[in-house]
């Protein structure tokens, strides 16, 4: 046998060998997560038991495997419809259309911070537009209030990095509210990690100002001025300033 005919032999057999490992190893992957499929089944049944047999479970997974992975598919891409229609619908102001199709996102998503901060945000805007056309806007302005409260605090819990519902639930606290103190930790954090946003350094100079920290609110008003470039801007600061260093008796 010549070298030629002998290194194509090896050659073949090598990549036989290569072919059959893979095929175990897939095997096994999908071996271990039916066995894990199973074990979840069996610990959710109502009295710790399966359904069928064993054998009748790993018959049932092997034929609805994939029909299985397709509706997981499809309910992510249906949440994600319903986040992007959600937020057409706010851009055309149609607010309360969007908590509904907020509300069929999160069913689809429960862990998604952003969704939980839109809710805040919407949320909010209604509860500001509800003014008193029926003897229930009271009682449908606290309820959204709540909704809000609840969608910032959520987002926060799923991501504490993500600072937009801070800032929101900032704004809410000091001007809804009246819970300014509450706002404070919130908004600074969210200055700490935007220190040119001169919008979250108004909002949180005026919780300090609200809970009487007369000089942290001036040294940030004093940021705004340096930092902003609208002459207008740094006059709303400057007379902000002003009027604190005033009661203070400068």
């Amino acid at each position: 046998m010549n070298k030629k005919i002998k290194d194509s032999i090896i050659g073949a057999l090598v990549l036989l060998v290569v072919i059959a490992l893979i095929i175990f190893v897939y095997s096994n992957a999908k071996s271990r997560e039916q066995r894990e499929l199973e074990r979840r089944i069996n610990a959710l049944s109502p009295r710790g038991g399966i359904p069928q047999t064993i054998d009748g479970l790993r018959e049932a997974i092997n034929i609805y495997e994939s029909q299985i992975e397709f509706n997981v598919q499809t309910g992510a891409q249906t949440g994600v419809y319903w986040k992007i229609l959600a937020i057409r619908l706010a851009d055309r102001n149609m607010h309360r259309d969007a908590l509904d199709a907020l509300e069929r996102a999160i069913h689809f998503n429960t862990s998604d911070p952003t969704l939980f901060h839109l809710t805040g945000e919407y949320a909010s805007v209604v509860a500001a537009s509800v003014v008193g056309f029926s003897g229930d806007a009271a009682a449908e302005k606290e309820q959204l209030t709540n909704l809000a409260e609840a969608g910032y605090l959520r987002a926060i819990e799923l991501d504490a990095t993500y600072m937009r519902p801070r800032l929101g639930l900032g704004v809410m606290y000091t001007f809804d509210l009246n819970r300014p103190a509450e706002a404070i930790p919130h908004l600074e954090k969210f200055v700490q990690s935007s220190p040119s946003n001169v919008s979250g350094m108004f909002v949180l100079a005026r919780a300090y100002y609200m809970t009487e920290n007369f000089y942290p609110a001036i040294e940030l008003y004093d940021r705004i001025i340096a930092v902003s470039r609208d002459q207008s801007v740094q006059a709303e600061a400057q007379n902000n300033k002003e009027t604190i260093m005033s009661q203070m008796g400068f």
